[in-house]
């Protein structure tokens, strides 16, 4: 595995000053992000699922990753003057205004689906049969779960490894099954529901803010964290 950019872990420095209970997982949590990495620089993408608070957490990662986070992400001039070329005044606006992403999917919005799989076939299988149809060769599944026991996101996990999926637990103390099935796991040091998802929040900002310097940082001029 790569070696972290040194103007990358300032993120990291910054996690572990504000959060000082996570410096126990430090190595997990720059180990997960290098596996993203290294997923984006290959064309792959993100696929995240858990359930309840979890299931918002993977919304919100999403949209972290498919638009801007702090940082400007213009499309490339050429990609800019073909919008143009099809349509001088609404290929104008988008050049301006759309994004470049690194694409996320949340496996929890897409209501018709899993609700017709679960409906229709096992509830237990409605991340497995997502990741199936969405998920290839080089991607990363990020399985979110507190307790680390979750059965739909355990299912998850078989159909990504069988499918060279690499698999990022974010859990609670206990890693529970997720931990040990994981190429990388993040246990944050608490076993509270809530306040094991009090954390989960600014482990995955900090890979949404390297992803973006990493991918766009050559955009703006050096910030002070």
């Amino acid at each position: 595995m790569k070696v972290l950019d040194i103007k990358l872990k300032k993120h990291v420095d910054l996690l572990m000053e504000r959060y000082p209970q996570l410096k126990s997982v430090e190595k997990a949590i720059t180990d997960a992000y290098m596996v993203l990495e290294e997923c984006y620089e290959h064309g792959g993408k993100l696929l995240v699922a858990g359930n309840g608070g979890s299931a918002a957490d993977s919304e919100h990662i999403a949209g972290e990753l498919m638009k801007r986070f702090k940082i400007p992400r213009p499309v490339s001039k050429e990609y800019a003057e073909k919008l143009k070329e099809i349509d001088s005044e609404r290929g104008a606006k988008l050049a301006k205004n759309l994004e470049c992403s690194l694409m996320a999917i949340p496996l929890v919005a897409h209501e018709a689906l899993t609700t017709a799989y679960i409906n229709d076939v096992d509830g237990g299988g409605v991340f497995a049969q997502q990741l199936l149809g969405f998920g290839r060769k080089g991607d990363v599944f990020l399985g979110i779960s507190t307790s680390g026991n979750s059965k739909n996101v355990m299912n998850a996990t078989v159909v990504a490894r069988a499918s060279g999926i690499k698999v990022i637990g974010l859990t609670g103390a206990k890693g529970g099954e997720l931990a040990e099935v994981a190429d990388v796991s993040v246990k944050v040091p608490e076993i509270e529901t809530y306040m094991i998802q009090e954390l989960h929040l600014p482990v995955y900002h900090c890979w949404c803010l390297m992803l973006e310097e990493k991918f766009w940082g050559k955009n703006q001029k050096e910030e002070k964290f």
